[in-house]
């Protein structure tokens, strides 16, 4: 609004206040190494009112980047980042973002820096000629970006590997010459490399060749070994010179020997070859030993003098004194004197033992088992053998060894290992379940370990896993029993049944078994099974009679015209107090013909067989024949009997706590 003298004049104008464009993070100074994909970032914030017009332009060094979005294209902006991908030299530069809207912009900047190993040195030349040596100059490429730290000087020569290329000398990257030394007789032809951080460049353009003279070996040949493969004899090995290193033709070798501290004079022969044997050599003594090289041109360097010995021999005598003792039933400590090293006839390996069972301690009989073998590196008097079998007896013997082999082994000593626990019993069976007795039978162990002295059977309630009932426990002290009748269990339960056989040691691991009582008794047990009904009892007196009618027969006929009859019975009734068991334990033995489980599944059907009479002295005498007293025969009897025990237990027992 305005006025004057004249008059007065207004204009009215609208005023929009914007938010200016201000980049927010800007992109930042980028090493990249060439190949990769590079990224930068630029976010900005702007009025929204220019949402439709606001948009963000790339430059490269002042030259805005077309971004077409094609696969040729290597430049792609999404959400305000821009990604370079395959770097190489040519993107290197300032890169420059600019956020612009129709009434503003903001702009930030930032560095691209790509890098590359270094390109190959330039202008390589050759100058001061010195026969062996010459001095090698060389422009250094651009090291993009990464400064050189080494350069790699390789050479290739025309004679022995013509073509390929071999290190000869490195230089630190501030170098641009170097002196090299040569080997005689040689054409060479040189190249330089750069490295840097980043790898190893190209090599240069190779230079003109430069051939050196023929000289006298440099150097002697290395690693020489002196080994005595056989006896009487002396193999000297090294490691020959390279083709390279010969300086010249005609290459040969001196091989020197001497006895050490007895022989002053040395023993000479020229060879080609890079090995020589002396034969006719004592045993076992050390000798000194010197190479040297030589070519037409002269000897090379005095050799440095190595020790070292003759063949071995095996070792001629055996340790002495060898001693077991014993440490527990499956670990020995032996021990031994050491062989005189006179007697090694070489350098010691060591000490090896050999073993093997020859029996149980519960067989007489003695075999060869199989051998097994410990070898103990070094100087040493003692060893543990473990592994063995618990009441064993063994047989060992101690030998050492060389590098030959073994020496012979030392007089065998025996020695018996203590009594063990069995290994785990290989059958355990529920073999009948009644409403409160259930039946179980086993095998004896097939690995006692020792005398099996009994068994401990062990039972509880299972009804109820997380609360189990008392652990109720029982020794049968009787090794032939491998039957047994639980008797008072409460019906329709499950228990869980535990076996383990003993020795005078302890127990070992045990078996179980589960099973679950019948609700009622089964018909057989109510009833009365077929033994009890009368005609089957009429059936067998029948059968008895005419069995002891032919047996008083065949008496009478095999005994005809003898001076005496004789009969002997022997009834046995076990004393049912004698077995182990105390408290209210109710135990029944009953003898029969049947043999112990072996392993293999057995039936219990309660059937006895009758025992066969014999004499008294079948037992003690000879079971081939028997007489009298006057001499005259009597009879012949089969006296051997095989006892079978089967234990019947009331459920009232010794109890512990589980």
């Amino acid at each position: 609004y305005t006025k004057n003298t004249e008059g007065k004049s207004a204009i009215t104008a609208l005023l929009d206040v914007k938010d200016p464009t201000k980049i927010f993070q800007a992109p930042e100074d980028l090493q990249v190494l060439i190949g990769t994909t590079a990224q930068l970032s630029c976010l900005a914030v702007y009025d929204n009112s220019f949402s439709g017009d606001f948009e963000i332009v790339w430059e490269k060094d002042d030259m805005e980047i077309a971004l077409n979005h094609t696969e040729n294209s290597g430049y792609f902006l999404e959400d305000g980042i821009l990604q370079i991908v395959n770097v190489s030299h040519r993107d290197q530069g300032m890169y420059k973002c600019v956020a612009r809207t129709p009434v503003d912009q903001d702009t930030a900047s930032a560095l691209l820096i790509v890098l590359d190993v270094p390109d190959a040195p330039e202008n390589l030349v050759l100058s001061e000629h010195k026969g062996r040596s010459v001095k090698l100059k060389w422009i250094p490429g651009d090291d993009h970006n990464s400064s050189t730290t080494d350069f790699i000087i390789e050479y290739e020569e025309s004679q022995w590997e013509p073509g390929n290329w071999n290190e000869l000398q490195r230089v630190p990257g501030n170098h641009g010459s170097a002196v090299l030394k040569l080997y005689g007789h040689v054409d060479y032809r040189f190249r330089v490399s750069g490295v840097n951080a980043v790898g190893r460049g190209s090599p240069s353009e190779p230079t003109e060749r430069y051939k050196t003279p023929p000289a006298a070996p440099d150097k002697n040949p290395e690693n020489i070994k002196i080994e005595g493969h056989l006896a009487h004899e002396m193999d000297i090995n090294w490691e020959p010179l390279s083709p390279i290193e010969h300086n010249g033709p005609g290459l040969e070798y001196k091989v020197s020997y001497k006895r050490q501290d007895v022989e002053e004079d040395w023993h000479e022969h020229v060879v080609k070859r890079h090995s020589f044997v002396v034969k006719g050599t004592p045993t076992f003594v050390p000798y000194e030993v010197r190479i040297q090289a030589r070519n037409y041109q002269g000897w090379g360097p005095e050799p440095k003098v190595m020790t070292g010995y003759s063949g071995e021999d095996f070792p001629s005598a055996a340790p002495d004194d060898v001693e077991v003792e014993v440490m527990n039933n499956s670990l020995v400590k032996v021990s031994w004197t050491r062989v005189h090293k006179d007697k090694l006839h070489g350098h010691l390996g060591g000490y090896r033992i050999n073993w093997w069972r020859l029996r149980s301690l519960l067989d007489s009989k003695k075999t060869h088992g199989n051998k097994h073998t410990l070898t103990f590196p070094g100087d040493r008097n003692h060893a543990m053998v473990p592994g063995l079998t618990p009441f064993s007896e063994y047989s060992l013997i101690v030998m050492t060894f060389n590098g030959r082999g073994n020496g012979p082994g030392s007089h065998a000593v025996n020695f018996k290992t203590p009594e063990g626990v069995p290994e785990e019993n290989p059958v355990f069976r529920v073999t009948d379940v009644q409403k409160h007795t259930v039946a179980l039978t086993w095998a004896p162990p097939l690995v006692a370990n020792g005398v099996v002295t009994g068994y401990r059977l062990e039972y509880q309630l299972i009804n109820d896993t997380e609360e189990v009932g008392v652990l109720q426990s029982m020794d049968i002290s009787s090794p032939d029993t491998t039957s047994c009748v639980l008797r008072n269990l409460e019906a329709v339960s499950r228990y869980k049944f535990y076996l383990r056989s003993c020795t005078r040691v302890g127990c070992g691991p045990q078996v179980s078994e589960e099973s679950t009582t019948t609700p009622v008794a089964r018909l057989a047990s109510i009833h009365g099974g077929i033994s009890t009904q009368g005609w089957f009892i009429g059936l067998m007196c029948a059968v008895a009679v005419l069995t002891l009618i032919v047996l008083i027969a065949c008496f009478v006929n095999r005994n005809k015209g003898g001076k005496y009859a004789v009969k002997e019975k022997e009834d046995l009734h076990p004393d049912l107090e004698s077995q182990g068991m105390h408290d209210d334990t109710f135990c029944e033995y009953s003898d029969n013909d049947e043999k112990p489980l072996k392993g293999s599944q057995h039936s219990l059907s309660g059937q006895i067989k009758a025992e066969d009479s014999g004499d008294s002295l079948v037992d003690y005498g000879d079971e081939d024949a028997q007489f009298n007293e006057d001499g005259s025969f009597i009879g012949e009897y089969a006296g051997r009997k095989e006892k079978r025990v089967s234990v019947e237990v009331k459920g009232t027992t010794n109890q512990s706590k589980a």
